[in-house]
C-alpha cells in the first residue's frame, strides 16, 4: 500500500515536471514571437515616422522658397552696362567747357539728377564739376573740409569708376569760380522731360562760346527718361553711375552692411518695405482724406502751394477717395499687412521699415506692427552712437529765442472763437486755454495760428540733412533685402520716387529676387470688395491676392513696369540698355517673357562663368508654372505645419467671432 502511494507521488511529479517543461517552451516560442513582431511594427512605425518627418519638412522648405526664393523665369537676366559699341572713346581734356550744377530735392531727387548730369556731360563733351547739393549745402556748421557731394557719396571712387566716361573735377578753375560767385555766367533751368537734341541745339553752343554754364535741376532729372536707339550708349552711362560709380562714403555703407547681419541674424530672411509716405507726393496726388484732422489739412496746404507754383494744374479739393480707387493714392501700411498675411507671411517676419519720412507718424503703423511685432527701422537695430558716427562732428545750434505773443483782446479772441467755420482749418485752443509750448513746437507747430508756412528754421534745414543719411542708410538695405514690397511706387508724379529707384536696381543687380510690383488700382477693388471683413476675408479673395502678388513678382510685373514705370524714370527699368541674357530668343515661352527678353544681347562668356560660379540658391521658384492655383488650392494642408504662421483664411460666412473693424 505504501509502494503503491510513492509510485503515485513520483508520477505526479514526472508529469508536473514535464508540464512545467512544455509551458516554458511555450512561453519562450510566444515570447520571441512577440519579439519579432514589435521588432516589426517599430520599424514600420519608425520609417512611418520618418516619412512624416520628411514631408512635414518638405512642405515647409517648399513655403520657404515660394515665400523667399528667387523667380526661375528671370534668372538668364544678368547685369551688363558696359559700352558695346566699338566707336565709344574716352572722354578728351580738350572738351567744350564745364558744367557747373544745384541740386534741389530729396534723396531720389538727388540720385537721379546726378545720373542725369553724367550722362548729360558726355553728350555735350564737358567736364562735369561735382554738383552742388543744396540740401546739404543750406546746413550751417559743415565743416570745410566735406562737400555736399561727400556728404553723401565716396568722390575718389565716383571720379575713378567714370574715369573712362565723362572728366569730373572738385571744383572750378579760379577764373570761373570768381564767375560763379558773381553770377556772371549763363544759367539754365533743366527740366526732366528734355530731350538729347535741345542740349545739343540750344545749349551747346552757348556752352562753346562761354566755356562754362551753370544747371539749376529741380525736377529731380535734367534728361527725358527714353532716348532714341542712337542714344543706348548713354543709357548705359546712366546704369554705370547708379549701379558702379555712385557708392556711398565708408562709414554709411559700413553701418548699412551691420544692419543687414543683424536683419538676417539666426539665419532670418527678412522684407524691406517703404510706405511712400510723403507729404509732397499725397498732396500732388490729392490723397488728404485719407487721413484726418492736422495731416489732411498739411495735405491740402501743400496742395494748394504746388497749383500756385504751377506743378499742378488741378483743383485743390479732390475725392480722395476716387483717386484712391484709381490706384493713385498709396497702400496704406494696414493694408500691406493684410496682403502679406494673405501671401502667408507669418506673424515672426521680420519687416525692415525703410524711408526717413512716414507722414502721419506712428498712428499709421499700428495696425501693420499689431499683425507684425518684429516691424523694425534704423533706431531699432542702431543705437545713437551708431547713428551718430555717419553724422559726424557738428556745432551746437543756438537756442530759438521764445518770441512773445502779440497783445491781443480777450474779447476779440473769444469772438474770434465763437464765430469760427468749421474745418478745414484746425481751432486753436479755447482762449480761456493757453496754448502750451509742445503745440509751438515741430514743423507743423504754425497751422493752427499762421496762414502760411514758416520760412525753416537752422535746425529744420539740419534735419532735412540727416535725412538723406537715413534715406542712404534704407537705400542700401532696401537693395539687399530677401524681398521688397513698395507701399507706393510708379506714383505718376514729377519726382522721381524711392520705390521705383530701388526696384530699378534690384532688377538690375539681381533680376530673380523677389520684388513685389503690386497694382494698386486692382487691390483697391479687392480691399472695397472685402471692407466689411477685412481681417478674415473670403477664401476666394485671399486666392486673388496670392495671384496678383505672384504674377507681380515675376515677368508679369516687370512688363507692366515698361509701359508704366519706365517712360517716368529709366532708372527703374533699366531693361534692356544695359542687361544681357544667357539664353536664346527661343527658348522664351510666353508673349510676356518675350517681351523682357526682347531686345536683349548674349552676356559674353566670362560673365556666363561667373554667374555659374556665384549661384546659391537651391529652390527658386517657377512663375511659369500652369499649377499656380493648385498649389494655392493645397496651402491649407501643410498651413497645419506651421502653426501660426500662415492667417487664419476663415470666411467671413463660417466666422461668428467679433470683427476687429466693428
Amino acid at each position: 500500500m505504501v509502494r503503491v502511494e510513492r509510485v503515485s507521488v513520483k508520477q505526479k511529479i514526472k508529469w508536473g515536471t514535464i508540464v512545467g517543461l512544455v509551458l516554458s517552451c511555450v512561453s519562450m516560442l510566444v515570447l520571441a514571437f512577440v519579439a519579432k513582431s514589435s521588432s516589426d511594427v517599430l520599424r514600420i512605425l519608425d520609417t512611418e515616422f520618418t516619412v512624416e518627418i520628411n514631408r512635414i519638412n518638405d512642405s515647409a522648405a517648399h513655403y520657404r522658397w515660394r515665400l523667399w526664393g528667387n523667380i526661375r523665369s528671370l534668372e538668364p537676366l544678368h547685369p551688363y552696362a558696359n559700352p558695346r559699341s566699338v566707336s565709344y572713346i574716352g572722354p578728351s581734356d580738350q572738351n567744350n567747357g564745364f558744367i557747373y550744377a544745384e541740386i534741389y530735392g530729396g534723396f531720389e531727387n538727388i540720385r537721379n539728377s546726378i545720373c542725369d548730369l553724367v550722362t548729360l556731360s558726355r553728350l555735350l563733351n564737358a567736364t562735369l564739376v561735382l554738383p552742388d547739393i543744396q540740401a546739404i549745402s543750406r546746413l550751417e556748421g559743415l565743416s570745410s573740409n566735406v562737400t555736399s557731394f561727400s556728404y553723401l557719396y565716396d568722390v575718389k571712387k565716383f571720379i575713378s569708376a567714370l574715369a573712362s566716361d565723362v572728366v569730373i573735377v572738385r571744383n572750378l578753375p579760379p577764373n570761373f569760380e570768381e564767375a560763379r560767385r558773381s553770377k556772371h555766367y549763363p544759367i539754365f533751368k533743366a527740366k526732366r522731360s528734355s530731350s538729347p537734341k535741345f542740349y545739343l541745339e540750344e545749349i551747346l553752343p552757348k556752352l562753346k562760346d562761354t566755356k562754362f554754364i551753370g544747371l539749376i535741376v529741380t525736377d529731380g532729372g535734367c534728361l527725358r527718361s527714353i532716348l532714341p536707339r542712337s542714344f543706348a550708349e548713354l543709357q548705359r552711362l546712366r546704369c554705370r553711375v547708379a549701379f558702379h560709380a555712385l557708392h556711398f562714403r565708408k562709414e554709411i555703407s559700413e553701418l548699412a552692411e551691420i544692419m543687414v547681419e543683424r536683419l538676417r541674424g539666426s539665419g532670418h530672411p527678412f522684407i524691406a518695405y517703404h510706405p511712400g509716405l510723403k507729404r509732397d507726393t499725397l498732396a500732388y496726388h490729392g490723397c488728404a482724406e485719407i487721413f484726418q484732422d492736422l495731416h489732411t489739412e498739411l495735405i491740402q496746404y501743400r496742395r494748394g502751394q504746388l497749383i500756385k507754383q504751377g506743378i499742378l494744374k488741378e483743383d485743390l479739393s479732390v475725392d480722395s477717395h476716387d483717386r484712391k480707387s484709381n490706384g493713385s493714392c498709396p497702400l496704406m501700411p494696414e493694408e500691406v499687412g493684410l496682403l502679406l498675411q494673405a501671401m502667408g507671411y507669418s506673424s515672426i517676419t521680420r519687416i525692415y521699415l525703410a524711408g526717413s519720412e512716414v507722414f502721419g507718424g506712428q498712428r499709421v503703423l499700428i495696425p501693420l506692427r499689431a499683425m507684425y511685432p518684429f516691424l523694425v527701422d534704423r533706431t531699432s537695430i542702431c543705437s545713437k552712437k551708431e547713428l551718430s558716427t555717419i553724422i559726424g562732428l557738428e556745432p551746437q545750434l543756438p537756442t530759438d529765442v521764445l518770441e512773445m505773443p502779440p497783445v491781443v483782446i480777450p474779447k476779440q479772441v473769444k469772438s474770434d472763437w465763437e464765430n469760427a467755420g468749421p474745418r478745414p482749418r484746425p481751432l486753436p485752443p479755447p482762449p480761456d486755454r493757453p496754448i502750451y509750448q509742445h503745440e509751438r513746437e515741430g514743423w507743423y507747430g504754425w497751422i493752427g495760428e499762421k496762414d502760411g508756412e514758416p520760412e525753416p528754421s537752422p535746425k529744420d534745414l539740419r534735419d532735412q540733412a540727416h535725412h538723406l543719411l537715413w534715406d542712404a542708410l534704407d537705400y542700401i538695405v532696401s537693395v539687399k533685402a530677401d524681398a521688397f514690397f513698395p507701399g507706393f511706387d510708379n506714383d505718376g508724379s514729377v519726382w522721381p520716387d524711392f520705390s521705383s529707384l530701388v526696384k530699378g536696381h534690384r532688377l538690375y543687380k539681381m533680376a530673380s529676387s523677389r520684388t513685389y510690383r503690386p497694382d494698386r488700382k486692382f487691390l483697391a477693388g479687392l480691399f472695397n470688395s472685402t471692407s466689411d471683413h477685412r481681417y478674415h476675408p473670403p477664401r476666394n479673395w485671399t486666392l486673388a491676392v496670392k495671384h496678383h502678388l505672384n504674377q507681380s513678382i515675376g515677368e508679369d510685373g516687370v512688363v507692366r513696369d515698361l509701359y508704366e514705370s519706365k517712360p517716368k524714370l529709366f532708372l527703374s527699368y533699366p531693361l534692356p540698355e544695359c542687361t544681357c541674357t544667357t539664353i536664346k530668343h527661343a527658348d522664351s515661352k510666353g508673349n510676356n517673357l518675350k517681351k523682357v527678353y526682347e531686345g536683349q544681347t548674349g552676356c559674353p562668356q566670362e560673365l556666363i562663368n561667373l554667374q555659374k560660379e556665384a549661384r546659391f540658391h537651391d529652390n527658386p521658384v517657377d512663375d511659369d508654372d500652369d499649377d499656380d492655383e493648385k498649389q494655392e488650392d493645397d496651402d491649407t494642408e501643410p498651413s497645419k505645419s506651421h502653426g501660426a504662421s500662415q492667417l487664419d483664411l476663415l470666411s467671413s460666412e463660417q466666422d461668428d467671432e467679433m470683427d476687429p473693424d466693428d
